[in-house]
């Protein structure tokens, strides 16, 4: 009887250790990790004394850049996205709706094309200072000082000024599904209602999507290339492309994945034992409380800032150029580089949400600490730059490649050409790799609100576990569905260098058209389709917009 009970209970921890959940999350992780892996062993190489060169020289400033420049966007980006996102939950002003998703709008401009409009509008020969030496007087540059945008400071405040989104859409969806329950709880403690109240319990969502942000920062390169600021990213580029080293490059892109593996701990940390539930159907979310029309005029003005900042004055700025007649028109070149991009956009978007919301649940509902730790590896492609990505994505695809040809050759001597290496599906992949974090972000942090009872309560009343999965918890997480899939597929449509890389011959992208011209410091003709990749976000964030808005009408 003991040997029976004994055998029995191998049998059933064999079974759920093998179970189909946890092997297709374990295969999910393999394929993620793959390029990464191929990046690793690609570092492991020799560099020929590259590495201790650099090491010994431009490295330290390479890191001092890269930390004040994350540390810079950090503080921007937590500005806004945190302070909009509580006025336009707790306050009713006038202009609230329209703030609700205009704030989302700068997410949809790449950093790079915002720092070259921000060139052209603070230049010297820019309108600004024209206006400026108009206006006062002044004839030459001797007479007045101005901030130099091509600076680090400027790269601070361009690249905080699109990103800071990230914060605002996942603290904003933390703040509408903070019961109104705990609220009154505070405010009968005397508490203050964002510091004692909203702050603490949105706390993990802000961190994930601070996360987010500082893994962006690392990754830019056309903003950082453009203003001569030498980050880790940078220097990757400047020993791959002008020392014709991968190896060393690879290294550097292997040191900087530190910073990722730093900023996934914190966020592990900041988001454990910090969890609470509301199983009632009344307190959902706080109402907004009106105010007076002095600080109403206020908080609008606060919240006009960052969009003023992030989005208007560079669409103001390619709409001059193509009223002007500066840029190229509509043609069959671009329609055919907009469809392409939406329909990248759109399978990478799908791919990402299915992929991070089934890692997960799975994660969620494992009791063990390993299928968390596995689901949280799955997001280190976000810490690699485009380029180093696109390298590992080939150099895994032709393994595999190799490895197929083998195999065929041996076994039906069939001549196998390979098609891993090439391809729209291959852009496809490298997307999904490299943007996993923000769906996997987005998800997890709508798990962290979600009872774990639930899906044992759906099985209890007859259920299975795959019927209580999509009768259950996908309602529950739509909401982080919708906004997980809306980021990824402005990212995408954005993405420039693994499209430049990977894509096959003779196929664009809005991205790569707008930089075949702005390369060659003629953004001017390209204003018009630059202007296209802006307005393609447009339609997401109505959308993302009007899922949260659902909250407050579903009840």
């Amino acid at each position: 009887m003991v040997i029976a009970k004994k055998t029995l209970l191998l049998k059933n921890g064999f079974t759920r250790l093998l179970s189909p959940w946890k092997l297709g999350t374990v295969f999910l992780v393999i394929i993620f990790l793959a390029p990464v892996v191929a990046i690793t062993i690609t570092a492991t190489g020799d560099s020929d004394g590259l590495w201790m060169h650099l090491a010994q020289t431009v490295l330290p400033r390479y890191v001092t850049n890269t930390l004040v420049l994350m540390g810079g966007v950090g503080l921007v980006t937590l500005f806004f996205g945190v302070t909009t996102a509580w006025i336009v939950v707790r306050y009713q002003f006038p202009g609230r709706r329209v703030m609700q998703w205009a704030l989302i709008l700068p997410a949809t401009i790449p950093a790079y094309l915002i720092a070259y409009t921000y060139t052209d509008f603070l230049e010297y020969a820019g309108p600004l200072q024209v206006l400026l030496r108009d206006f006062f007087g002044w004839e030459s540059a001797r007479d007045y000082w101005f901030p130099e945008i091509r600076s680090m400071g400027g790269a601070i405040l361009v690249m905080g000024a699109v990103l800071y989104p990230y914060v605002y859409v996942i603290t904003r969806t933390a703040y509408l599904l903070t019961p109104v329950s705990l609220f009154e709880v505070g405010r009968m403690n005397g508490s203050n209602m964002f510091w004692g109240v909203a702050f603490p319990l949105a706390r993990p969502a802000i961190v994930a999507g601070l996360a987010l942000v500082m893994m962006e920062t690392i990754s830019d390169f056309g903003t950082v290339e453009y203003f001569s600021i030498e980050t880790l990213t940078l220097g990757i580029f400047n020993v791959w492309l002008g020392m014709n080293n991968l190896t060393a490059a690879s290294q550097i892109a292997a040191f900087s994945f530190l910073f990722i593996i730093a900023l996934v701990l914190v966020e592990r940390v900041a988001r454990a034992r910090r969890r609470y539930m509301d199983t009632t159907r009344r307190s959902i979310s706080l109402s907004p409380q009106s105010v007076s029309l002095a600080k109403g005029t206020l908080l609008t003005l606060i919240c006009s800032i960052p969009i003023v900042v992030g989005f208007l004055i560079p669409v103001c700025v390619l709409l001059n150029f193509v009223l002007q007649g500066y840029s190229t028109s509509v043609s069959k070149e671009i329609l055919s580089a907009a469809s392409n991009s939406f329909f990248l956009g759109v399978v990478a978007s799908i791919l990402v949400v299915f992929s991070a919301t089934f890692m997960g649940l799975v994660s969620s509902f494992d009791k063990g600490k390993i299928m968390r730790w596995l689901s949280a590896l799955s997001s280190f492609g976000y810490a690699f730059p485009g380029t180093i990505l696109a390298v590992g994505v080939v150099t895994a695809g032709g393994m595999v490649d190799s490895w197929i040809a083998s195999v065929l050759m041996q076994i039906s001597g069939i001549s196998y050409q390979g098609w891993l290496t090439s391809g729209v599906g291959l852009i496809i992949f490298a997307s999904v790799v490299r943007f996993q974090a923000i769906g996997y972000g987005a998800i997890t942090a709508g798990l962290g609100r979600v009872p774990n009872n639930m899906v044992e309560a759906s099985r209890i009343l007859g259920q299975g576990l795959f019927q209580s999965i999509r009768k259950v918890m996908f309602p529950l997480l739509r909401l982080s569905c919708v906004t997980g899939g809306l980021l990824v597929f402005v990212d995408v449509m954005k993405e420039l260098p693994m499209t430049l890389l990977l894509r096959p011959f003779n196929y664009e992208t809005l991205a790569t058209y707008v930089y075949q011209f702005a390369k060659d410091e003629l953004l001017e003709e390209a204003a018009l389709p630059a202007l296209f990749i802006v307005a393609s976000g447009i339609v997401p964030v109505i959308l993302m917009n009007s899922a949260l808005d659902k909250i407050r009408t579903r009840y």
